[in-house]
């Protein structure tokens, strides 16, 4: 086996969000591969326990602590220097003397990076003869835009300014790479509209899903107490476009909703949950549960998942295992992008709140019935992990043994 360096901005470990979901199945497919070489930061002290595991997968590893306030704190310098804020939140002088420390010992040819932050670390003129290929995922500069048009003036203005640097910086990464990965056709004919970028170097790997671990179990046990309709949102929710999504479904839809089934609950299902999110639990109808320890049970015995997320990118991983259980899903045109489902075959799709009620009460009344089998079917079909994971080998080759092709379709 050759040797691949696997540089990763937070531990693949355990795969219970989106970013970890992605990194994990990466990580466990290059393993039967290359010989892996993973640097990572391990940002949350309940992760620290995964080391050992992630090093089954390995030949060698670095984790580094990272603590987000100091990392906010670091990420000022970038104010000062007129750099993109990203990157001093990873800068780490153990990591760079790390790799350098590697490159003799070990024949390193292949680098994979994940995420725009961790490319910093691969750009000098000695990585220049390796294989580079960087899974930026999602176009995170769009995000900050994103979020720039949602947010108050200064923050309005920082998310903007680092939309702007952070672009800047992806491009520089995309020119000196071999080819740049992203998870859906709409993430990289976004990035493509940029200056300077190569549109034959530029390719899709969408996400995947574990179908078998995503199923339905007749005897898997209801989370819930008694009979009910249960509408039910999952997701990290320190994520502040979750957050912002189960706010904006308690406030604007689900009053209108519980007018027509009074018995409507709504349960935010995820981790860390900021106050506000808290806060919601408050209101009558609403179950806000924190972490669980098993979030299928949620979604099997769900009446029906909601996705209301507003501001979204790439292919949303709750989509996919809501279907996958066979689950009715309504979900905003944001969550759904990347995702082939027809609205009223397999999903429901929602723009606006009077849509998102009207969809709802539909499907409470008893439509829509085939909407589960048929979302399952797609999963089956179209969103198996090791068809979109065969896409890394022939990219991780050398130029001459690329056979694939840019522009690589949906």
């Amino acid at each position: 086996m050759e040797d691949l360096l696997f540089l990763v901005h937070r531990i693949p470990y355990p795969p219970n969000k989106g970013d970890k979901i992605r990194s994990f199945h990466l990580l466990r497919y290059l393993s039967g591969h290359y010989r892996v070489h993973l640097a990572t930061f391990i940002d949350s002290k309940s992760d620290a326990k995964y080391r050992e595991r992630l090093s089954h997968y390995c030949e060698t590893t670095w984790f580094g602590t990272l603590s987000p306030p100091l990392a906010k704190l670091r990420s000022l310098i970038g104010l000062l220097k007129g750099e993109p804020l990203t990157l001093p939140y990873y800068r780490s002088t153990s990591l760079d003397t790390w790799i350098r420390d590697l490159l003799p010992v070990y024949p390193i040819r292949h680098v994979l990076v994940y995420s725009s932050g961790m490319a910093q670390f691969v750009l000098g003129h000695e990585f220049d003869g390796m294989r580079r290929l960087i899974d930026f995922v999602d176009v995170d500069s769009d995000k900050w835009r994103q979020y720039s048009l949602s947010k108050p003036f200064p923050m309005s203005w920082i998310y903007r300014r680092e939309a702007e640097r952070l672009a800047d910086f992806e491009r520089k990464v995309a020119a000196r790479f071999d080819a740049s990965l992203f998870v859906s056709g709409q993430e990289a004919a976004l990035f493509t509209q940029g200056p300077g970028v190569d549109p034959d170097a530029v390719f899709v790997m969408r996400n995947g899903v574990d179908a078998d671990y995503f199923s339905a179990d007749p005897s898997r046990p209801s989370p819930f107490a008694g009979e009910g309709l249960r509408l039910v949102f999952t997701g990290a929710m320190d994520y502040w476009a979750n957050g912002d999504g189960a706010i904006w479904f308690v406030e604007s839809i689900l009053p209108k909703v519980r007018r027509v089934f009074p018995q409507v609950e709504f349960h935010v299902v995820g981790m860390n949950p900021t106050p506000p999110v808290r806060a919601l639990g408050q209101v009558p109808g609403v179950r806000v549960t924190g972490s669980v320890p098993d979030v299928r049970p949620y979604l099997q015995h769900a009446t029906a998942v909601v996705v209301p997320l507003r501001i979204a990118r790439g292919i949303q991983n709750k989509v996919l295992e809501a279907m996958s259980m066979g689950r009715p899903v309504v979900t905003t045109p944001q969550a759904l992008e990347g995702i082939p489902a027809e609205s009223g075959r397999h999903v429901l799709v929602a723009a606006d709140p009077d849509a998102f009620v009207a969809q709802l009460v539909r499907l409470l009344s008893g439509g829509y019935a085939d909407m589960g089998p048929s979302a399952r079917a797609l999963i089956e079909r179209d969103f198996v992990w090791e068809a979109s994971l065969e896409r890394l080998l022939p990219l991780l080759g050398e130029a001459q043994s690329i056979a694939i092709g840019g522009k690589a379709p949906c």
